[in-house]
């Protein structure tokens, strides 16, 4: 609900939906070398380094797993309703799957240190079609007018555990990631 308008209801596509335990996403520590849809160790198995869901524009409970590995460049509308999930330098980041310059998968891109004189001021995805590449925290595009859509991820407790499960390679503690579309402000 609006603080300004009373009446208006929020959007249903906009309540967070749960993407999976920490712990079965693999932390991608690698700066530029590693594709998200590589797969990766994960405590005592390997994994691919992001999960994709589809999501109805309309409705994000109705969210459902696809296999990242399965995953072709096709027509831009089979990517317009997914998001990409992955853990990066052991923070969670989800962004629209489809490249806002080229519509090609970014579960195929690689995440990267974004740098100024060796110092990390953010964290990137680069599109491997066009080598265009996007902030992860903003969206902003290295090139021309084009944003990348940045979703909300939160960590929360399992319910019913203590939260003591451990994971080298995936983190230490027993949660569960949630994500859903940024809100809009005003």
């Amino acid at each position: 609900m609006s603080f300004f308008n009373v009446f208006t209801k929020p959007r249903s596509g906009d309540t967070w939906f749960p993407a999976g335990l920490s712990t079965s996403y693999p932390n991608i520590s690698t700066s530029g070398s590693t594709t998200l849809s590589d797969r990766l160790p994960c405590q005592e198995t390997v994994a691919p380094g992001c999960k994709v869901f589809h999501l109805p524009s309309n409705d994000s409970t109705q969210a459902v797993e696809i296999n990242p590995e399965n995953v072709t460049e096709g027509v831009p509308a089979d990517l317009k309703d997914q998001v990409v999930v992955f853990q990066y330098q052991g923070e969670f980041h989800a962004v629209d799957h489809s490249c806002p310059h080229s519509s090609y998968p970014l579960s195929k891109g690689a995440p990267f240190d974004i740098e100024d004189f060796g110092v990390r001021l953010s964290a990137g995805i680069r599109c491997p079609k066009h080598d265009w590449s996007f902030d992860l925290i903003r969206g902003n595009g290295d090139r021309g007018n084009y944003r990348l859509k940045v979703w909300e991820t939160q960590l929360r407790p399992v319910a019913g555990t203590q939260g003591g499960g451990v994971g080298r390679d995936c983190g230490d503690k027993q949660k569960e990631v949630w994500v859903r579309r940024k809100q809009r402000m005003g």
